[in-house]
């Protein structure tokens, strides 16, 4: 055999697999290529939604005759506006309020549903999928309809005007939260909670000892979710709270907004507005920033059936 003949049948090396998968083919080009209209694509999609929020962080900058000349570079930037908005607008009650009402929103629903998803998933009782269906067939009940019933039982318990309506509510559970966290613990091996009680353990400590410390993501979804839904909910503040030192964030911007329409006799100072409803949403993107791993595991983890 000759030398060149010995080169030719000589195994290609790993450096030159290595190099080879670096350069790329034809096919990985193609296929890059190809990707191309996808990016594009999403790329349209994520500027059309992130675009209110680079308005609304434009705006606070800007004085009150610019407010709404739609540049997104401001012409006269200033920063008066942030610090100036705290002096007009009692920020720190409302952030405060929404932070209270918010976390035991969210603690009192996440607990709640758990339990009754807990029950439904591991529990094997008759009439269990029909309750469940009946329980999901709820969700589809506008709000709406048992708006007054619901503000007549808080009335008569004498409710009215404090924080209890905010959230007391979650102490039943959500369908929705129920349902999610029903598919999440039906995902957990049910042997392990056989085997606990066989060494004794009660159903409340297969809960607690169990399936809580497994199903922390999407424990942690609900949470988020529900302190999300908080944070942002208006029609409960309108409809309860009339003390002002009460308000939470959604509330206290609309009073705001009242307060500086010119409609209503006010001055027009919108830019205090858009700064307000600027610093309203940096909580959330902390919350998701810190919570974002166990968002991701928990979302991708859902609708597991064992």
């Amino acid at each position: 055999m000759t030398a060149a003949g010995a080169l030719a049948t000589t195994p290609a090396t790993p450096q030159v697999h290595r190099n080879a998968a670096r350069s790329g083919g034809p096919k990985s080009r193609t296929a890059r290529i190809m990707q191309v209209p996808y990016w594009i694509f999403l790329l349209f999609f994520a500027v059309i939604f992130l675009y209110p929020y680079a308005w609304l962080l434009s705006s606070s900058f800007k004085h009150r005759s610019h407010v709404f000349d739609n540049r997104l570079i401001p012409v006269d930037p200033t920063f008066e506006n942030f610090t100036k908005v705290w002096e007009v607008a009692p920020l720190l009650t409302w952030f405060a309020n929404s932070a209270l009402v918010a976390v035991l929103a969210a603690a009192s629903v996440t607990v709640s549903s758990a339990l009754v998803a807990f029950g439904f998933a591991y529990f094997r009782f008759p009439f269990r999928n029909a309750l469940f269906g009946l329980l999901l067939s709820s969700m589809m009940l506008p709000g709406m309809v048992t708006m007054i019933p619901v503000f007549l039982v808080w009335k008569d318990i004498g409710a009215l005007d404090t924080r209890l309506p905010l959230w007391g509510a979650n102490l039943f559970g959500s369908p929705f939260y129920i349902f999610l966290l029903r598919q999440f613990f039906l995902g957990l091996p049910r042997e392990l909670f056989e085997a606990a009680r066989v060494d004794g353990c009660s159903y409340l400590g297969l809960f607690r000892r169990i399936a809580v410390p497994l199903s922390k993501p999407a424990l942690i979804i609900v949470f988020i979710f529900e302190i999300q839904a908080s944070w942002d909910d208006l029609l409960k503040p309108l409809i309860y709270l009339h003390d002002t030192s009460l308000y939470t964030i959604p509330i206290g911007l609309n009073s705001l907004f009242v307060k500086f329409n010119p409609i209503a006799g006010g001055e027009g100072d919108y830019q205090y507005i858009v700064t307000a409803a600027l610093l309203s949403t940096i909580p959330m993107i902390i919350v998701f920033a810190f919570f974002q791993r166990y968002f991701v595991e928990g979302i991708a983890t859902q609708g597991r059936k064992g």
